[in-house]
């Protein structure tokens, strides 16, 4: 009759060490993975692969790990898919300086050799538009402020895609 007594209380104790646990554990606001697009040559349909995400750390703020998101997903976007897949490419050189979430909105400096680019609208519209859905693809994102070397501009030189506003995917 004691060893009953006794697995009932180590059993009791189990389930209470258990819900502790799984109650007391830092929540994942993350997925599994990134879906990152480009735009095909084409210049309307768009292409994706997925990267890995690492799940929210201990310690890590959710404010932290939205930021930490942001920039992962617009380093991602930047970089575009393999050299062996066409697509509509940011200009050589270009890369994230800064990236900062406010609300649901992603701001993301980029380097001014984003201003090199060649294309025209086809090429402004087909950088920005696979930028845009990446970053709008992380959960609690909705838009993306572009800014070139920590400057808000109208356009770029080529006046194609309006900066002055964040961006969304119903502007593509």
């Amino acid at each position: 009759m004691r060893r009953i007594g006794l697995l009932v209380v180590v059993l009791a104790l189990v389930v209470a060490g258990s819900w502790w646990f799984f109650a007391h554990r830092a929540p994942s606001h993350s997925t599994e993975s990134l879906t990152v697009y480009y735009t095909k040559m084409d210049g309307t349909s768009m292409g994706s692969w997925n990267v890995s995400m690492r799940p929210q750390q201990p310690g890590e703020s959710s404010t932290e790990h939205l930021q930490n998101m942001a920039l992962y997903a617009a380093v991602q976007s930047v970089a575009g898919p393999p050299g062996d897949v066409e697509a509509i490419r940011f200009p050589p050189g270009t890369h994230i300086n800064t990236v900062s979430v406010h609300g649901s909105t992603a701001t993301v400096d980029l380097s001014h050799e984003v201003t090199q680019q060649v294309g025209g609208t086809f090429g402004e519209n087909g950088e920005f538009k696979g930028l845009v859905y990446t970053l709008t693809g992380v959960p609690g994102i909705d838009a993306v402020q572009v800014t070139v070397d920590g400057q808000k501009l109208e356009t770029l030189p080529g006046g194609h895609v309006e900066l002055d506003q964040p961006l969304h995917r119903s502007d593509f």
